[in-house]
């Protein structure tokens, strides 16, 4: 909806910031369960396929649309959202809505990824609480260099041929440069400037099958960023593979012109890039305990 001033944003004090303000630093790095209200924006997406159900992530970016992948969607008939959930079997604060309306970009690739983003409109919109609120969206002009840490979150894979988790996954992963990452996946994919990658040289610690469409996210100071959409990768978690996220800067244009309301809290983030050789290596030799993503 737009006034005769333009579109309405939704205000920056409003995303990226846990009404909670629960500690995710403080907790042991590498995948554990989340906190409740640790990540208000994070959504489960239940997709009806042949012969079953397909999962797949998402984020809310303000009070009737999320952010997900391309690939996730094949149609809007019977596609149910969850927010507000800790664990999938007791989570007194989730709250369900259905999908009114699926908009995959025009310029979506399925066969090289490119473009892997989406905007679901909710049936109806949600109230925001201490477990469900909008996460920022990075701004275009945004930098997130080599080194950056970030956190992915899901109910996906624990492992590349295991069970989904009934509980809300979080991770940590450096950022890996797109000049890296691209050398890594030279013989398998293209890494264009829509994307970007997260990971640790060693393995170990991934988005999975079931995260897709999930939020790549960074703090930056007090608020929480969406740096990338959970995309592809070569298995889960495997050495030298960082997972591949489309990346969101590159589309505020589009989703601003796509969002109908209150307009998504778009954020500036710029970080130095002096950190980012030996962060990426510190963070490297961290000990592997777990690997939480989704291509059909």
């Amino acid at each position: 909806m737009f006034n005769a001033l333009g579109p309405v944003l939704l205000s920056p004090a409003v995303c990226g910031k846990p009404p909670l303000n629960t500690k995710v630093g403080s907790r042991i790095v590498g995948g554990q369960a989340a906190a409740a209200g640790a990540w208000p924006w994070q959504v489960r997406m239940l997709l009806p396929v042949i012969g079953g159900t397909a999962l797949c992530g998402g984020s809310l970016i303000n009070s009737q649309w999320i952010l997900s992948a391309a690939h996730c969607f094949s149609s809007t008939s019977g596609v149910v959202v969850y927010l507000g959930e800790t664990g999938i079997y007791n989570s007194p604060n989730s709250v369900s809505r259905t999908v009114s309306r699926i908009i995959v970009h025009p310029n979506y690739d399925k066969l090289t990824q490119d473009n892997d983003i989406s905007l679901v409109e909710m049936a109806s919109p949600v109230t925001f609480n201490d477990y469900i609120s909008p996460v920022c969206l990075a701004a275009q002009g945004s930098d997130f260099p080599g080194g950056t840490t970030a956190w992915v979150t899901g109910f996906g894979q624990l492992s590349f041929e295991g069970s989904t988790s009934s509980t809300l996954q979080e991770v940590s992963v450096p950022i890996v440069s797109n000049a890296q990452c691209s050398a890594t996946y030279a013989e398998i994919m293209a890494i264009t400037s829509n994307m970007m990658c997260a990971g640790l040289t060693e393995g170990g610690k991934d988005s999975c099958q079931g995260d897709s469409g999930g939020p790549l996210v960074s703090k930056d100071q007090s608020r929480w960023i969406q740096a990338g959409v959970v995309s592809f990768g070569e298995g889960c978690a495997q050495p030298n593979f960082p997972g591949v996220y489309t990346r969101v800067s590159e589309y505020q244009t589009w989703i601003s012109s796509q969002v109908r309301g209150s307009q998504p809290g778009f954020v500036t983030s710029i970080r130095s890039s002096s950190i980012s050789a030996a962060h990426f290596i510190s963070m490297a030799a961290m000990p592997v305990l777990f690997s939480i993503f989704v291509l059909f």
